[in-house]
């Protein structure tokens, strides 16, 4: 599924970003190579970000 329409960046990509670091949307947009066009997609790289962040504070517990 397209998280990113306009820079056709799935959601895997999205994915395989925050694992390789990505803290912001702008750190996905960056592994790719690109940049944010019209930012729709934007609150939803960060309900990504945030489900990773808590994924791996309940991991730690």
């Amino acid at each position: 599924m397209y998280v990113c329409n306009c820079n056709g960046i799935r959601e895997r990509q999205v994915r395989a970003a925050i694992e390789a670091g990505a803290a912001r949307p702008a750190d996905v947009f960056r592994a790719h190579g690109c940049k944010v066009q019209c930012a729709r997609c934007v609150c939803e790289m960060r309900e990504m970000i945030d489900q990773s962040r808590e994924a791996l504070r309940f991991a730690a517990e």
